[in-house]
């Protein structure tokens, strides 16, 4: 347990909150970075963690960077911190443990980014999503340049970073910032909820998610043998054969998956 993340662990439903506890708006410095990094790596370590929630609290998820840092900075501790935080954040975008933020609040600058690695992302009614870092004279530099663009699209992930506006809940799921939003009472829940759905998959889950990350960002013929790799790596599992004949004898949807 670090002294601003913690992973807290439902058992039952072999669910991992990574919680960011850094009162007052979860201000990512170079520290809570790396303690990510270490709940993340306690959490695929852990036989009860199946699937992770990212959560800021109730209040805000994350508002940011720790700009406090940044006077005293130059363009060698620039590149250092962006290179560590990106590290973190490719981690987390390629664990096999699906994930979802769960989005209180303002999620923004290394927040927004935060949340971009996750596989999906709940917001609350009230949150607040943006890549700000252009009112400062920066650009994002834990993949929101990158991230963004592949999950909105070209022109509206430009007119986002060129502008640092704010996304509310009225936009953000047209342009498929946010995945799904629910009252900020209940975003937590419904997170923690669907997370434990993906907890629950085959092994061929990671599978799939390695084909897509990995995928997305090779040249369609490299793609497509990349799948049929990982296709040909699912009949090695015990789930292949459990699925198959659950499908054979109970029709689909049947299985019981030890995600073995």
């Amino acid at each position: 347990m670090g002294e601003h993340v913690r992973l807290e662990v439902d058992a039952e439903r072999r669910v991992g909150t990574i919680l960011l506890d850094r009162p007052p708006m979860n201000a990512l410095s170079t520290q809570v970075f790396t303690e990510i990094g270490q709940c993340l790596e306690e959490a695929e370590s852990s036989d009860d963690v199946a699937a992770l929630v990212v959560w800021g609290g109730p209040k805000v998820f994350a508002a940011g960077a720790d700009i406090k840092q940044f006077p005293e900075w130059g363009p060698d501790e620039a590149r250092e911190s962006s290179t560590g935080f990106n590290g973190v954040l490719d981690r987390l975008a390629r664990s096999p443990l699906v994930s979802i933020a769960a989005i209180n609040g303002y999620a923004l600058g290394g927040g927004c980014e935060l949340a971009l690695a996750c596989d999906f992302r709940f917001a609350a009614d009230n949150a607040k999503l943006g890549q700000p870092e252009i009112l400062l004279g920066l650009i994002p530099g834990a993949g929101g340049s990158q991230r963004l663009p592949r999950l909105i699209g070209l022109a509206r992930a430009k007119e986002l970073i060129f502008t640092g506006r704010m996304v509310d809940m009225t936009e953000a799921p047209g342009i498929g910032l946010v995945d799904a939003v629910f009252t900020a009472d209940d975003v937590y829940e419904q997170a923690c909820t669907q997370a434990a759905v993906y907890a629950k998959g085959p092994a061929a889950l990671r599978h799939a998610k390695r084909a897509i990350e990995e995928g997305i960002e090779m040249p369609l013929p490299e793609a497509l043998k990349l799948e049929v790799d990982l296709f040909a790596d699912t009949f090695t599992t015990e789930d292949r054969q459990i699925g198959v004949i659950s499908f054979l004898e109970n029709g689909p949807g049947q299985a019981a998956f030890t995600g073995a």
